[in-house]
């Protein structure tokens, strides 16, 4: 008798042991956008076409190990990286991103022709980024969402670089699930657009190769 209950308990406790590692597994899969919200950065200046400014090609920007896909990334411990399983988003954070340094790049006074590669034209400069890495990190409370992302300026006739920099942004999450992370994200896109513009402009300032 005392077999056949413990035999019982065990059974009953693995079921819930399964139960509780695959619970949400029937929960439909949510997608997320990575976008910046209108008119919250100060990117939108007013460009006259007759002034003599430089074009700029743009690379599509490279993704680091581990996020090449749209699976949304976490850390619950360092350099161990875990995916949301019902969470993603639309494309990997470095699609998601060519477009909106795009966007942000053509409303600058800096730039005359912003075009995104591939392109059979040539201009007077090209950006390359690589290494993007968009993480939510649980580390710590409360949770953060980390943006890094190697940037490079070069000429295009006679190639030389111009300038390089890594950046690396952190926003804390207004919520410790998925979509407090996607809200964080915002954030810290806008900044970074922000920071590449002016970092830029420094390099086109001293048109010499440094770190601007």
């Amino acid at each position: 008798m005392k077999a056949l209950f413990l035999l019982t308990a065990i059974f009953f406790l693995t079921e819930l042991s399964a139960c509780a590692l695959f619970r949400g597994t029937d929960e439909p899969m949510r997608s997320y956008v990575l976008e910046i919200a209108k008119g919250g950065d100060a990117l939108e200046i007013t460009k006259s076409r007759l002034m003599n400014v430089p074009d700029l090609l743009i690379s599509p920007p490279q993704p680091a190990p581990g996020f090449e896909s749209p699976r949304m990334a976490y850390e619950q411990v360092p350099h161990e990286l875990q995916y949301f399983a019902t969470s993603q988003w639309v494309d990997s954070p470095a699609r998601m991103l060519f477009p909106l340094i795009t966007n942000a790049l053509e409303t600058s006074a800096e730039w005359g022709a912003v075009i995104q590669l591939p392109s059979v034209l040539r201009r007077d400069y090209r950006l390359d980024l690589s290494q993007v890495v968009l993480v939510q990190e649980f580390t710590q409370q409360p949770s953060r969402i980390r943006l890094t992302l190697r940037a490079q300026l070069v000429t295009v006739y006679d190639p030389r670089v111009i300038g390089t920099r890594s950046f690396e942004f952190r926003e804390a999450a207004p919520s410790e699930d998925a979509y407090g992370g996607v809200q964080a994200a915002q954030k810290t896109t806008g900044r970074f657009l922000v920071e590449l513009k002016h970092w830029l402009q420094g390099c086109l300032q001293t048109g010499q190769p440094s770190h601007c």
